[in-house]
């Protein structure tokens, strides 16, 4: 409950602050709410990533801190929105979208796509965490050139599609998950008496 009650108190601040940078910086209030707030609110997080990252042995631990992060954000939070827009709203509803908002959606989903399909090999190299921060950095500061954006997000995507499909990059992470699930997974639960 007090959390709560903090976030009440400072989600207004935070927000109207955000907007003054925006404002400032000449950049979309909606873009750099979308972008900066949640690098804000997951800080911490990032932090704890980042020093396990400076360490080859807990390296991977950070990686899978920062993917299980997103794969919370994409799905159960995300899935959360029209729940909670229904419920304010007093009734069932779909959430409205006007163009740049599907526009925006279109390339989340092209972007994770994209990250996903360099991260099956468990490799990841610098050359692709600058294509996804490129991509990702001239967007947000050009938002006049999204609708480009999202072809070359395919183009990438495509290409490593490609690479897969020829044998150059390989699937270990789903054989990797496999013989987690096999090894861990499948067994039924015991309960302690």
């Amino acid at each position: 409950m007090g959390g709560g009650i903090l976030l009440y108190l400072v989600i207004h601040p935070f927000v109207d602050s955000l907007k003054g940078l925006a404002l400032a910086g000449g950049i979309s209030e909606f873009v750099f709410i979308q972008w900066v707030a949640p690098f804000l609110t997951e800080f911490p997080e990032k932090v704890s990533a980042f020093k396990w990252a400076s360490t080859v042995r807990q390296a991977p631990l950070a990686l899978m801190n920062l993917v299980s992060s997103n794969i919370n954000q994409w799905t159960v939070l995300a899935g959360m929105i029209p729940l909670v827009y229904s419920l304010s709203a007093g009734a069932v509803r779909a959430v409205p979208f006007d163009a740049m908002q599907r526009q925006e959606i279109l390339l989340t989903i092209l972007q994770s796509v994209l990250g996903m399909l360099l991260l099956l090999n468990m490799r990841y190299s610098a050359g692709e965490a600058l294509i996804l921060f490129v991509l990702w950095f001239v967007q947000f500061m050009v938002p006049s050139i999204r609708g480009e954006i999202l072809y070359v997000y395919g183009a990438f995507i495509l290409g490593a599609l490609v690479q897969l499909r020829g044998g150059s990059r390989n699937l270990e992470a789903l054989h990797a998950f496999a013989h987690q699930w096999r090894t861990h997974g499948a067994r039924p639960a015991t309960s302690e008496r």
